[in-house]
């Protein structure tokens, strides 16, 4: 698929914001988004669109995490420092709407023990699912700290209702090379997604959380 955007200009583009954050150094780590217009797209007629793409370098080193576990999972879930709920703290959220979606806003991504995932709708309602937040599975087999870096490094576009939406794509302590890589992927895995490919594209701009947008396209 040849693309619309030169490499080098990007890089350009991701260098500048760079230097704008160093030169207004935050306290914190900000992250960095892809803002994605759409035209010639209409949500109510149109597929909806969603689709996950694995990026190589972690954009969001400090996305919270829980598992809903089963006993080996949570000793294996407290060697790794990870948060943790079991069977019965499940049960004792009774299926309450208002608490299923606090819990939901409470981390970014859940992760699943496998001989629990068929279980959580019938403990939680579909409240993780609404919030587009459903767990991924974690088998026995599966190492768990690499599992949870591999959703920490999944990207989810998901088109709603609106011609917008935002992606992070980073932070602004990644190298440049770092950024370019999970900027230029996300871009083309999101042109793969769009039914007339760069002719729904309006605008692309990337921006860390206190910068003004940058314009890639």
């Amino acid at each position: 698929m040849s693309s619309k955007i030169q490499v080098s200009s990007v890089r350009q583009n991701i260098q500048s914001l760079l230097k704008a954050s160093e030169e207004k150094h935050r306290n914190f780590n900000e992250t960095v988004e892809l803002q994605i217009g759409l035209k010639n797209y209409d949500p109510q007629r149109d597929k909806r669109f969603s689709g996950t793409v694995k990026l190589p370098h972690i954009p969001r080193p400090r996305m919270s995490l829980c598992i809903l576990a089963d006993a080996a999972d949570v000793d294996r879930a407290k060697l790794i420092e990870l948060e943790f709920m079991t069977v019965e703290d499940l049960k004792k959220l009774n299926k309450n709407k208002k608490l299923v979606k606090k819990l939901a806003k409470k981390y970014d991504a859940f992760l699943a023990s496998e001989a629990l995932i068929k279980q959580i709708p019938r403990l939680l309602g579909p409240g993780l699912s609404k919030a587009g937040k459903f767990p991924s599975p974690v088998s026995h087999a599966d190492d768990l700290e690499k599992k949870v870096n591999e959703v920490k490094s999944t990207l989810k576009f998901q088109l709603k209702k609106v011609l917008c939406l935002g992606v992070a794509i980073g932070h602004v302590q990644m190298t440049d090379d770092a950024l370019l890589a999970n900027t230029m992927l996300a871009i083309n895995f999101l042109i793969s997604l769009l039914k007339k490919n760069w002719q729904n594209v309006k605008s692309l701009h990337i921006k860390s959380t206190m910068g003004k947008p940058v314009r890639v396209y």
